[in-house]
Order: C-alpha cells, then structure tokens, then sequence
C-alpha cells in the first residue's frame, strides 16, 4: 500500500498544522476511552522535526519509507516494519524522507481535539 485507506483519514479526525512537530506532514488521530491516542502521519517532503518531549510515554512503528529518530541525541534508523518505544520525558526529534508513514501511539492524550480542523 502506499497510503493509508481513506476510512482512517476522516476530515474529523484530521491533526491541525499547529499540532505538528513536523511540517508538511499529514496527521489524523483517534482516541481511546482513557483518553490514550493513536496517530497515523504521512510526510510528504524530506524533513526534520523539532526538538520536544511528551509527559507520557510513545510508541511508534514504520510502515514505509524511513524515520530516523533522535532519543536524547542517540540515533534510531527505523525501516518498514521497525517499532520503537520512548519514555516519558525523553527528549526526542528526526527526520522523515518524503513517502514515510508512521502510526504512534501515546499513553495520554497528545492531540487536542479543539485545535483539529476538518481540511
């Protein structure tokens, strides 16, 4: 597959550019009864994310492309199919090559539903 099926992309769910660390990146999310997260990103130009850290720990998986993760400056190089697991607190970026898409999922709400705008 080379995108995500449209059932998972529904306007409603759709991540607002402000809730990104990474531009020109395309993000929907959805929410579990305990408030936990789960989003699906595709990037669709080569970039690099900002620097930042969560109160709640992250895990994410590579489904195609490339994502090199930066943990506290440790460089983790995920191919499809690679998982990778982030602690709370830790302070994290990286950087996307165009085609790459990841789903994450987060022990707390990541996502505020009030700055989602349908597109």
């Amino acid at each position: 597959m080379k995108d995500f099926p449209d059932f998972m992309k529904s306007k409603s769910n759709h991540i607002s550019s402000k809730e990104q660390n990474t531009e020109d990146i395309d993000g929907y999310f959805y929410e579990g009864a305990d408030g936990s997260q789960m989003a699906f990103w595709t990037c669709y130009s080569d970039r690099v994310s900002k620097k930042h850290a969560h109160e709640f720990d992250e895990w994410m998986v590579c489904v195609s492309g490339q994502y090199t993760a930066y943990l506290n400056e440790k460089e983790f190089v995920l191919n499809p199919g690679d998982e990778l697991f982030i602690p709370k607190g830790t302070e994290q970026w990286g950087r996307c090559i165009a085609g790459m898409r990841t789903i994450h999922a987060f022990g707390e709400k990541r996502i505020r539903r009030d700055k989602v705008r349908p597109i």
